[in-house]
């Protein structure tokens, strides 16, 4: 569903994220079908690290491709309005790919880890989630595109997400993101990009 962003014909940007928000719906839809619990005696997937790969699109015609881990927080575990809250570590690189000129591709490859926070709404009983963190970036170059230009290497990205988990101890994670990386007027410019991201995870 995300591929379109990788075509070669671009599209309008919101044109291109329609589909992922559509995924998103149906399956946010199928939720309660998906809501059976893990075997009893079974180690729930939060408490185990994952890797994930990513996919993420922004404006200037930047695609991401990005490989992580997330490592949990098993410590760290509290209620918050009817919720089960907790938090990992994501750590990551990430390809971004762009037209750095007119007939010129760019690449930057970029470092990034981000401390996150996440609520399983009905006690950690539910398969849906929400997320957010902020964490920080640093790239091999600069990212500099006809339309904007980061000034510095080092940046700042927060996300927000949604997402759901499937499978017989839901080891499996498909999510929904919104990314902003900017570097939070260090340094100008500071055009900052915002990204759309299509996450699918899975815990060992």
């Amino acid at each position: 569903m995300f591929l379109p962003a990788f075509s070669l014909q671009r599209r309008p940007f919101a044109h291109r994220t329609g589909g992922v928000l559509a995924l998103l719906f149906v399956l946010a839809s199928a939720q309660p079908a998906l809501a059976q619990q893990p075997p009893s005696g079974t180690p729930a997937a939060a408490d185990t690290p994952s890797v994930y790969v990513q996919a993420g699109r922004a404006r200037g015609d930047t695609d991401a491709l990005t490989l992580g881990v997330t490592l949990p927080w098993r410590s760290f575990q509290h209620e918050l309005w009817g919720g089960q809250l907790r938090g990992y570590w994501d750590i990551y690189l990430s390809r971004w790919s762009y037209d750095a000129a007119p007939g010129r591709g760019g690449h930057s490859t970029l470092l990034g880890i981000t401390p996150t926070l996440r609520l399983t709404p009905d006690h950690g009983r539910s398969a849906l989630f929400w997320e957010a963190g902020i964490g920080a970036t640093y790239a091999d170059k600069r990212y500099v595109t006809p339309d904007r230009e980061f000034s510095t290497r080092f940046n700042f990205a927060s996300h927000l997400g949604v997402g759901l988990q499937f499978g017989e101890r839901r080891q499996h994670e498909l999510a929904l993101r919104v990314q902003h990386v900017s570097n939070a007027g260090i340094k100008k410019p500071n055009p900052g990009n915002n990204f759309v991201q299509l996450r699918y995870a899975m815990h060992f």
